[in-house]
């Protein structure tokens, strides 16, 4: 193992014995046909799981609402990200010359998706006490850069239900662009209010995040505080 790879084990606070996993995980699929997508889905659902179960066993009285909220904050890119930083991540990853170049390796997506491939290869290396190891140490890290998750209620969720207070019609959202390359695209989103006749853009490196900014861009508009 490269000195900089054991670098990162011991950060991780993990040491592979089948290294092509680490290597595949590192990998972005601007660098290589063989990369860390199907990683990245499986590493999606191990933390979700792992998340969720760590949740409900340390907050005991918390309704279903602030649970998935607090799982949303702990599992969001800009968690992973961050995660992802502390890690020095950045520096192992193998990127394609054109996304090495464009900053890739500090791209919120591109840390966060190594993330979640880190988290599948650790569990396929290791079994699920591993790859749960893991996510806890991860999340601790998290909790204690001070930036601790937040109950709140995501924007889409609270435009929608201060609409439905105010007996208006719920909000609808539609894609007007999708910008970039299949590896880094761009989304501009629309969030529209039939009632009121009011339209706010959102963009984001998702449909997701894109909607999520236009919702919040309402809420600020409408001096709803959330």
């Amino acid at each position: 193992m490269k000195p900089e790879t054991s670098q990162l084990c011991e950060s991780m606070g993990y040491h592979f014995k089948d290294e092509s996993l680490l290597r595949l995980a590192l990998t972005h699929r601007s660098a290589s046909a063989s990369h860390n997508e199907r990683l990245e889905f499986l590493g999606d659902a191990i933390l979700g799981f792992v998340v969720a179960d760590m949740l409900y066993s340390r907050h005991r009285q918390e309704a279903e609402g602030d649970l998935s909220r607090l799982r949303a904050s702990l599992v969001s890119k800009p968690a992973l990200a961050l995660c992802a930083r502390r890690l020095n991540l950045g520096m192992h990853l193998v990127l394609g010359s054109g996304e090495a170049k464009g900053g890739g390796r500090d791209r919120d997506s591109i840390l966060a998706d190594a993330v979640e491939a880190l988290i599948a290869a650790t569990y396929l290396d290791g079994g699920m006490q591993a790859a749960s190891e893991f996510v806890h140490r991860l999340i601790a890290r998290e909790a204690s850069s001070g930036n601790k998750p937040s109950a709140k209620k995501d924007s889409k969720t609270a435009l929608q239900e201060l609409l439905q207070a105010r007996k208006a019609s719920l909000p609808e959202y539609a894609i007007v662009s999708i910008d970039g390359a299949a590896h880094e695209q761009t989304f501009h989103v629309e969030c529209r209010l039939p009632e009121a006749g009011r339209v706010f853009s959102g963009i984001g490196e998702s449909k997701k995040e894109a909607e999520q900014a236009a919702a919040e861009h309402a809420l600020n508009t409408l001096g709803e505080a959330f």
